[in-house]
């Protein structure tokens, strides 16, 4: 990839991570609103930040628009503090995890049935519909376990990334951009040292130290 092509890269990245730090700020200040009276709020908070990105990529993945991801990850969260409030969730029926994935199952398809409600009147797209429509058909079909597979790879991702995110606020941001570049973007040594002006040591002792925290992180998260 020449420096064009890897500028026009970053563009992309960027432009994406934009459209998604826009997305997620609108539904979490439209959320917490429609959670105002309920108590423990900044719990519901924090959940909304550990989630959303796997419920928006799941719903992207399953063959939802973005705007319509974003609808799925504030009504998804909405009906888990519903059903929590009213004690709901019975641990002893099954995981947490699985308990999520069909919650966010069932708020694809009410999106699904939104887009199809709104559009029926257009052949055009109703046969955008259909195609689309398909592939969440697909998902859905008891003989199948593609919508388990894509959410036990989004699950994992999803997890490694909150951990992470927790992890930036207990370590020191070069300590962070040395286990970054080293163990997470997996790049060499050397070259670690090299950009960021730090020594062979310096690197080993961020991989050990961060390392470290973000494994507590996982369990925790884990566990939770």
């Amino acid at each position: 990839m020449d420096k064009r092509d890897e500028q026009e890269a970053k563009e992309k990245r960027e432009e994406r991570e934009k459209v998604l730090s826009h997305g997620f700020a609108k539904t979490r200040k439209s959320l917490i609103a429609r959670l105002d009276n309920w108590e423990d709020q900044r719990t519901w908070d924090e959940f909304y930040q550990t989630y959303w990105r796997l419920i928006y990529s799941v719903g992207l993945k399953s063959g939802l628009r973005s705007e319509e991801a974003f609808d799925c990850v504030q009504e998804t969260i909405l009906s888990i503090a519903k059903q929590s409030k009213k004690n709901m969730y019975d641990p002893d029926q099954g995981s947490f995890k699985a308990w999520l994935m069909n919650m966010t199952r069932w708020r694809i398809n009410d999106q699904f049935r939104k887009r199809k409600k709104d559009t029926a009147m257009s052949y055009g797209s109703e046969y955008e519909e259909g195609r689309k429509t398909a592939v969440i058909d697909r998902l859905e079909d008891p003989k199948g376990d593609t919508l388990d597979r894509l959410w036990e790879t989004e699950w994992k991702q999803n997890i490694a990334e909150a951990a992470l995110e927790k992890v930036k606020g207990q370590v020191s941001p070069k300590q962070y951009q040395i286990f970054d570049y080293y163990v997470v973007k997996q790049w060499d040594a050397k070259k670690v040292q090299d950009m960021l002006s730090v020594s062979m040591a310096q690197v080993y002792l961020a991989k050990h130290r961060v390392g470290a925290v973000l494994k507590k992180e996982l369990a925790k998260l884990e566990k939770e």
